[in-house]
């Protein structure tokens, strides 16, 4: 599948040899956002109260670099995809790590994937049997006064485990300060129309 706009240089491909773990277990969203930090957290305690492991999940795209590159050597081609996944591991220990902080118990049973996809395709399947998916109200998406992002909402609905969508504090105080905008803007609406019957 090929991402339109601002992803168009991106295609997601099911890796091969792929294959998704099994049996109990929590799985858990993590892109570094807030939401995907108090998802991560939300994870580690409940894993912890049913004694299974959690599998901190990250999706990443591979540029579809075959059109524009052709002298890109199957080699270099393979180069490139293990630093991507290298460097998306990395992303995803710092946030276990900071979630975990206080609580070595909590890290033993913690599980880094890294799989190409699109977020919520990845998660899906990989959460096929989990216990639980764990994912943040909100990544890094561009659509701010959603309540849900795109992610979270195909996850919910596609995911053939029960869901926990997460609400991070920062994610709450953005909703209170945008209702507070929209309330302001009613307020001042109103004092206008009070303004104009009164003429």
């Amino acid at each position: 599948m090929v991402h339109d706009e601002e992803e168009s240089l991106y295609v997601d491909r099911p890796s091969a040899g792929h294959e998704v773990m099994s049996g109990p277990r929590v799985v858990v969203a993590v892109d570094g956002s807030a939401g995907s930090e108090a998802a991560m957290r939300f994870a580690l305690e409940d894993a912890a109260r049913r004694g299974v492991p959690v599998v901190a999940v990250i999706a990443y795209r591979v540029p579809d670099w075959q059109g524009e590159f052709s002298g890109l050597g199957a080699t270099e081609e393979a180069r490139i995809r293990d630093t991507l996944r290298s460097q998306c591991v990395d992303r995803v220990r710092v946030v276990v790590d900071a979630a975990g902080r206080g609580s070595a118990d909590a890290l033993r049973d913690v599980q880094v994937r890294a799989v190409p996809g699109s977020p919520a395709d990845v998660l899906v399947r990989e959460s096929d049997g989990a216990d639980l998916l764990v994912v943040g109200s909100r990544g890094h998406g561009g659509f701010h006064t959603m309540l849900l992002g795109s992610t979270s909402i195909q996850c919910a609905t596609h995911a053939t485990c029960p869901v926990t969508v997460v609400h991070s504090p920062e994610a709450r105080r953005h909703r209170l300060r945008l209702h507070r905008q929209r309330q302001d803007q009613r307020e001042h609406q109103d004092v206008a129309r009070v303004a104009a019957d009164s003429r």
